[in-house]
């Protein structure tokens, strides 16, 4: 089975477009809510790494408070995909960190957020293996089209 750097699947299309829509503020959210799914598994590989969970915890920051330092923004992301450089073979951890790094680089490029979701799904895609692979980031890029529905149209995905 071929190891992909960033798992593609039939959503792809669906979910730009759908991204191409949405406002700043939505896509920063999204990408932190899909980066935030998958951190475990760069947790559990990197137990005392805070990087790629600093990334998301500064991308929150920025969401509440709305103030925007680059040099903050460009560290906080750079950092979560040197910790993901760091985790070597391990391609579910990286896949995790630079879905971090990416989700706090769309503070600053709102599209960043669609390289965040594709990270996360490849994250997935790593942790089922095999056969299951394809299915699981199928599902996991299921639930991110359905996520970002629910924030562009104003909905609390948790309280329907």
């Amino acid at each position: 089975m071929k190891r992909p750097k960033i798992v593609k699947t039939g959503l792809d299309s669906g979910i730009e477009a759908l991204a191409e829509r949405a406002d700043h503020w939505t896509l920063a959210t999204w990408a932190a809510d899909c980066a935030e799914r998958v951190l475990p598994f760069f947790e559990e590989r990197s137990t005392s790494d805070p990087r790629p969970r600093d990334a998301i915890g500064a991308l929150r920051e920025w969401i509440r408070t709305g103030v925007f330092h680059m040099a903050d923004v460009r560290k906080a992301s750079l950092s979560a995909h040197a910790a993901a450089r760091s985790v070597e073979e391990d391609d579910a951890a990286r896949s995790a960190a630079r879905a971090a790094g990416q989700a706090m680089a769309s503070a600053h490029v709102p599209r960043h957020a669609i390289a965040a979701a594709r990270y996360a799904a490849t994250a997935v895609w790593y942790v089922a293996a095999g056969v299951d692979a394809d299915a699981a980031a199928i599902q996991e890029r299921e639930w991110q089209l359905h996520h970002l529905e629910d924030l562009v149209k104003g909905r609390d995905p948790d309280n329907p």
